[in-house]
């Protein structure tokens, strides 16, 4: 019996040896786990950050760019309204012009003996054609005002 418990205290012996051995090599699996656990967390925080930074420099880029397109949407707005402008006054002036030679041809229509012709045009001449050459009876001409001072005060 002794032999018999000397193997088993011998056997007792390796067994905990054994647990021990197998609680050390858990222990240090955790240890590599927990720092393996560490330094990926560490990694995730970094791409983490580099994500962030990333998505603010395109944030100051798309607000750089915006204002670059706000600026010229400005420029052109402004260029668009003084083209339109001047359009207004080059439209009026044309409408102008053509009701000059509209009037100056009834005129030399009527000079060179036309008559009148008041159902084409609307002007019924009654008068002389030397009533045309005294100032006083010539048809009123309005006054143009140029666009560069329509605004001034």
């Amino acid at each position: 019996m002794a032999s018999s418990s000397g193997t088993s205290s011998g056997s007792l012996t390796t067994n905990s040896g054994s647990e021990g051995d197998l609680q050390a090599l858990m222990n240090e699996r955790k240890r590599k786990r927990k720092i393996s656990n560490r330094e990926s967390a560490r990694r995730s925080r970094m791409r983490k950050q580099k994500h962030l930074d990333d998505l603010q420099a395109q944030l100051t880029q798309l607000r750089n760019d915006n204002q670059q397109i706000l600026t010229q949407l400005n420029i052109t707005t402004q260029h668009y309204l003084n083209v339109e402008t001047e359009n207004s006054v080059l439209r009026a002036e044309a409408n102008e012009l053509s009701h000059r030679l509209q009037s100056l041809n009834e005129i030399i229509r009527f000079i060179n003996g036309g008559g009148t012709n008041s159902d084409a045009d609307g002007f019924g001449f009654t008068e002389s054609a030397d009533s045309f050459f005294n100032p006083l009876n010539y048809l009123n001409q309005p006054i143009m005002a140029s666009a560069d001072n329509v605004f001034e005060y």
